[in-house]
This record gives C-alpha cells, structure tokens and sequence, in this order.
C-alpha cells in the first residue's frame, strides 16, 4: 500500500469538501446532507466514507445552537418517549397518525408523561412500521 498515495487523495478530499471531517456552519451540514444522500445509494462500495461523514454530521448536530432546543427534548425524560417525538417529527405525524399506539388522548398522555407509557406491543408494531430497532427506544 502506497500511504503516498492515500495522503494525496485525503489531502484532496480535505480541499474539496473538510465538512467530511468538520462541519463549521449551516452551509457545510446542508453539503453534508446533500452528499450523504448520495452516498446511501452506494452503501457498499461508500461505507468507510459515510462512517466519516455521519460522525461530522453527529458532532454538528450535537453542538450547533440550531439543534439545542430539539437535543434537549430528546435528552430529557423517557427514552421511549423521546424516540417517538423523534419519529413524530421526522414523519411530520401528529397525535391521530399512530394508530398502533390508539386513541389521541392516549398518544398525547403518553407524549406528555401523565402516567401512561408505550408498552412492548406499541413498540414493537412502531419499530415494524418504521422499519426500526426497538432497541431505539430504551438508549
């Protein structure tokens, strides 16, 4: 392996698009956005590059002050619970649009913690329609 040869290629990388490595501003994540939509079409042959880019993308929306209000709702309360609101807001869905979960008034004492909580059925038919790890719901 020729490290020469590497070096020139991340040196190139580095001019071209540093948001891989390092986010800076609003400009750079929409880039990293864009770029790692592209990416997840060729996962196979583009993985080492989308681990680099998404821990960017992770590091930006952790500190950026546009995802404070948003990373503390997450942070705070039951897990469960926080899943779902990350859920509800990437899908755009309101109480009335989680019929696994049932009623409204369920939905909404569940969101807002009033004794009620999503039990391992909600979870599982949730983690179905999604198409995501009901491990997702107790990080």
């Amino acid at each position: 392996m020729s490290f020469s040869a590497l070096k020139k290629t991340a040196q190139r990388l580095g001019e071209q698009a540093s948001f891989v490595v390092e986010i800076v501003n609003d400009d750079e994540y929409e880039q990293a956005l864009a770029l790692m939509d592209e990416l997840i079409e060729d996962y196979d042959n583009q993985q080492i590059l989308i681990e680099l880019l998404s821990k960017s993308i992770e590091r930006w929306e952790n500190s950026s002050v546009d995802f404070a209000e948003f990373n503390e709702r997450i942070s705070s309360g039951d897990p469960a619970v926080s899943m779902l609101r990350v859920l509800m807001d990437q899908h755009d869905l309101g109480v009335a649009d989680l019929p696994e979960i049932g009623s409204k008034s369920l939905v909404s004492k569940i969101l807002n913690e009033r004794g009620r909580q999503l039990t391992r059925q909600h979870i599982e038919t949730l983690s179905q329609r999604f198409n995501i790890s009901p491990a997702l719901f107790f990080s």
